[in-house]
């Protein structure tokens, strides 16, 4: 993402079909450098896909609504940085979080032994009650739209569906692949994480923990840049 510090934040819902009362909940998102974590973001939140994003640095912050069953839920997602030089600063982004999207790379079989740090250290730092989604993305690189294989020598899974799923059933996440670029399965990555958030649980965008991140945003230990605005679309929830 782009290192412009920016203390907006973006919403592109339309909140006219949003019944009852609006649950907050914050998300993070956590992975190595280059996974796909910013695309997967701009993807569900604007409706875009941008090839060769920068990098984020610290973090971004952005938000989006979704409908689901009978509640409307906000996700307030933190996008953290993959650098190895921003991992101490994880804790401020998963601290209270309710949710968490772990991404690697499946091209990359490294980006799965990361992403099991990541898992393992949320289970044993983050919210008891946390849920957790292993997401492998560029699915675009090794199927077609049918499903079909794709032959490319310098875009091989190393990272197999079944054994990834395994990991993830045994470790009691939520498991997908995705792909950024064309959509597949982004939205069902919510959704899937929407209707596990339990009813019970709280979580105040105005906390001390929320405002403490924030606050250090803002005093340039880290940037954020919000998405670029696209269609004003509701989450497809």
């Amino acid at each position: 993402m782009d290192s412009t510090a920016d203390n907006s934040t973006v919403d592109m819902t339309t909140t006219s079909t949003s019944p009852g009362k609006i649950k907050n909940v914050k998300l993070v998102l956590l992975g190595e450098s280059a996974v796909g974590k910013s695309s997967i973001v701009l993807r569900f939140v604007s409706r875009q896909y941008i090839e060769n994003r920068e990098p984020t640095i610290g973090a971004a912050f952005l938000t989006q609504k979704c409908l689901v069953k009978d509640r409307t839920i906000k996700f307030e997602i933190w996008d953290t940085a993959g650098q190895e030089r921003f991992h101490s600063l994880a804790p401020m982004y998963y601290r209270n979080a309710q949710a968490a999207i772990v991404v690697y790379d499946i091209t990359k079989s490294s980006t799965l032994d990361k992403a099991k740090s990541w898992v393992k250290e949320l289970q044993r730092q983050a919210n008891t009650d946390i849920v957790i989604a292993l997401v492998g993305n560029k699915l675009d690189l090794v199927e077609n739209e049918n499903g079909e294989p794709i032959n490319d020598e310098e875009h091989e899974r190393q990272v197999s569906k079944e054994d990834a799923h395994a990991y993830a059933d045994e470790a009691g996440l939520l498991f997908f692949e995705t792909s950024a670029k064309s959509a597949q399965n982004v939205d069902s990555v919510f959704n899937s994480i929407a209707e596990k958030i339990p009813l019970d649980t709280t979580y105040s965008p105005n906390s001390r923990n929320a405002v403490s991140a924030r606050g250090n945003l803002n005093n340039g230990v880290n940037l954020m840049q919000p998405a670029t605005q696209g269609n004003s679309s509701s989450c497809a929830c």
